[in-house]
């Protein structure tokens, strides 16, 4: 575990004498395994607060100070008026199918994780063994023929990997809004329960942008009333949409980030919020990304501008991975959960503020009991 900074009598931990300097030698950021942390099987979040906002928060500001708040204190405080709030309004399906191979009986599932346009979709795919291109695919939601689905495996697809291709004879969509399973996070190691089906869905979620394989976790501690004073505090909220893929939860096999490969995901930019955005850069006001999905539509959609161009609308796929040397010039603070270790949300915070501040801070995060992960606490990151 990273060496825990001092802390102060006001219960601010205070980190200007930064733990890295201990050790003489620069840490190799590049390298994974300088990304981890120690973290207590107890301190993961198995189970939704029975209020989305009645989360805590953790306040890392642009001085490198720690504070201890809660999530009210974002609303009421930390939020200025004129802030821009990024949103990412995807609705998440329930992409895991589970079936077994036409004639053997063996048991499959299935993550859809998107279409590709021609009848087919890009799934993820476990089984004892993976079946060959060819294989028919049965999946049974009920007692009746037309709650059956079936498909065929096309065969792996080349730069995803543990992806395949499959092309389904029908709707896998509509089948799956009927019989598929919430794709939880494996590290919660629990089945989908009553309450998921809409607690690992945000309010800022539009139904007919559904194709999220996982929330986008920033926005699970907004609710109703979060919205209601956001509003009559004066801050702007502007949607992107970023369908969410299996990426997010994935291990990074890699040694080095630089040999990592993400997986790609789709995205929307709206020419209203591109608007907003202009105007909110032309007036000095702050853009705030909510979650790391949003934070990658806005970065991703800069791709290749200098960073004062303005922000265009658009859409495509993106594999953009912030790591350390990126440059960040889409937004100007990040609300955000707590971050697998050695994952690439993990490297994206701390390319915002600091591979060993980040570290720091979640040092004493674990130390002060948060809630780690998708149902866990927030934190609200300045540089």
């Amino acid at each position: 575990m990273s060496q825990l900074p001092a802390k102060s009598e006001n219960n601010v931990v205070n980190d200007a004498v930064d733990a890295s300097s201990v050790d003489a030698t620069p840490a190799d950021e590049d390298l994974l395994s300088s990304w981890s942390f120690d973290l207590p099987a107890d301190r993961i979040a198995t189970h939704p607060l029975a209020v989305r906002s009645a989360s805590r928060l953790l306040h890392l500001d642009d001085r490198g100070v720690v504070h201890h708040r809660t999530f009210a204190d974002l609303i009421e405080t930390l939020l200025r008026p004129g802030d821009v709030l990024v949103v990412n309004d995807t609705s998440v399906i329930p992409a895991r199918l589970r079936g077994e191979k036409a004639g053997s009986g063996g048991k499959v599932e299935v993550l859809l994780v998107r279409p590709t346009g021609d009848g087919a979709w890009i799934v993820l795919l476990n089984a004892s063994k993976k079946p060959r291109p060819g294989g028919r695919l049965v999946f049974a939601g009920g007692v009746h023929q037309t709650d059956t689905l079936l498909a065929t495996v096309v065969g792996p697809v080349d730069d995803e990997p543990g992806a395949f291709r499959i092309r389904f004879d029908g709707d896998a969509l509509a089948f799956a809004r009927v019989h598929g399973e919430m794709p939880l996070p494996p590290y919660l190691q629990r089945a989908p329960e009553g309450n998921d089906a809409t607690r690992y869905q945000t309010v800022f979620r539009d139904e007919d942008k559904a194709g999220s394989v996982a929330a986008p976790t920033a926005g699970l501690h907004f609710d109703d009333e979060a919205l209601r004073r956001l509003q009559q505090r004066g801050i702007v909220r502007v949607p992107v949409t970023l369908h969410v893929g299996p990426g997010t939860f994935l291990p990074v096999r890699a040694e080095r980030l630089s040999e990592h490969v993400m997986h790609p995901e789709a995205w929307w930019l709206p020419t209203a919020t591109a608007t907003a955005l202009n105007l909110a850069r032309a007036e000095g006001r702050r853009i705030v990304a909510v979650g790391t999905t949003a934070a990658r539509v806005l970065e991703g959609s800069r791709q290749g501008l200098p960073p004062g161009a303005p922000f265009a609308a658009g859409s495509g796929l993106t594999r953009l991975f912030i790591k350390p040397g990126h440059v960040v010039s889409g937004f100007d603070a990040l609300v955000t959960n707590f971050h697998l270790p050695e994952s690439t949300l993990l490297v994206l915070v701390g390319t915002l503020v600091g591979r060993q501040r980040i570290l720091d801070a979640y040092a004493v995060a674990v130390e002060g009991g948060y809630r780690f992960y998708s149902y866990g606490d927030a934190t609200f990151v300045e540089w």
